[in-house]
């Protein structure tokens, strides 16, 4: 009897440390994945990575105030990709993430990465809220996957239209471009209100995201003599742009949107950044009733100032996380499920979504910059 006393006590340890083993697994965090994208390699390397420390900060606070879905504890893990702004390697990084098994996406930051990349979300059934891109083509291809907390170029073109005809007093104008859904999307539609408004468009140059001379088509232009340029691009190529404008003696002013309207702008322009106006498809940080308390946070967390949209990020990782609540659910169907119904109040502001996934209400900041510094001019709702 003691023999066999002995050789049943190993076994009877085994079964208790499985049944512990098993207790202890079922109450076992659940590690839920958010996936961001956006450029973390090239000219606009410096925004992407801005908007990823937006959605990390989300999720670092998220998880150290505790989660729970479903009775069960959830983990946030950050799933960051880098798109380098490329379509190709966007729809790469996007099926990626469909891989990964991300339960939603905060991305991509520009229009052209967003689009190509919305179908493979779409297809999969992942919800997809980007930060940044303002091409009105991404939410109007019938998916109901597409999301996004900033407003479209079909209102931040005309507000900048407006704003050039009615207070800038331009009559003529020459766009230019850098061939992108975005930059392309925002000067058509800048040409659009600014023709219906009576200013002449004298002409309609393209070039492209890589490029650094610009001098033959500022040339050209300074032929032209218009009263303003309108750039379709993004801070990386803009910058470079309004400085060699100055440079080569133009008088006009240089108009631009949200792609050029950064904090580092400053830098990549010189002092011709005074010679530009531009505008956001968002509120102003300033005017956001939670920018200060945010901008602080993010200033501690990593020791320097919002770049660009972190504050949009930050919140789309929120409304993503609200989704999951209401669902009770962190299956990416029944979170998708309740991306409709959302209405939340954030640092942006409160956040309601049209039949599309377009913001119902779509805010425009106009800026410029005064020794190099980005001033607030005036704030349009549409």
């Amino acid at each position: 009897m003691t023999f066999k006393l002995h050789k049943l006590l190993p076994v009877s340890a085994a079964v208790v440390a499985f049944a512990a083993l098993s207790s202890a697994n079922a109450f076992a965090d659940q590690v839920v994945k958010i996936g961001h994208v956006g450029p973390l390699t090239g000219g606009s390397a410096h925004l992407g990575k801005d908007n990823e420390n937006g959605a990390r900060l989300a999720i670092e606070e998220i998880n150290a105030k505790g989660l729970t879905i479903g009775g069960q504890k959830v983990t946030l893990a950050l799933d960051g990709q880098d798109d380098a702004a490329d379509p190709r390697q966007a729809t790469q990084v996007a099926q990626k993430l469909v891989d990964d098994k991300v339960v939603a996406v905060i991305g991509h930051l520009n229009s052209g990465a967003s689009i190509p990349a919305s179908k493979i979300y779409s297809d999969a059934g992942i919800v997809q809220i980007s930060p940044s891109s303002t091409n009105p083509t991404y939410t109007q291809q019938g998916f109901k996957t597409t999301y996004r907390v900033v407003a479209t170029d079909a209102q931040q073109g005309p507000a900048l239209a407006n704003f050039a005809a009615k207070s800038l007093n331009v009559k003529t104008v020459a766009v230019v471009d850098d061939s992108t859904a975005y930059g392309q999307g925002l000067a058509n539609e800048f040409e659009k209100t600014a023709k219906a408004l009576g200013v002449k468009v004298v002409s309609h140059d393209a070039t492209n995201d890589k490029a650094v001379d610009f001098r033959a088509i500022l040339t050209k232009i300074k032929g032209e003599n218009p009263d303003a340029i309108m750039y379709g691009g993004m801070d990386a190529t803009g910058g470079p742009f309004a400085k060699q404008a100055r440079q080569l003696g133009l008088r006009a002013k240089v108009l631009a949107g949200d792609g050029v309207c950064t904090e580092s702008l400053a830098q990549l322009a010189g002092t011709a950044a005074d010679n530009i106006v531009c505008s956001q498809a968002g509120m102003a940080l300033e005017r956001m009733d939670g920018g200060a308390a945010f901008s602080a946070k993010y200033q501690k967390r990593f020791g320097h100032p919002i770049e660009f949209d972190a504050p949009f990020t930050y919140d789309a990782v929120y409304i993503v996380v609200d989704a999951m609540k209401r669902a009770n659910s962190t299956d990416p169907a029944k979170v998708l499920a309740q991306i409709p119904s959302t209405d939340y109040k954030g640092v942006i502001g409160e956040t309601v979504f049209d039949s599309k996934g377009d913001l119902k209400h779509g805010v425009i900041s106009l800026y410029n910059y005064k020794a190099g510094k980005k001033t607030l001019l005036d704030v349009v709702k549409m």
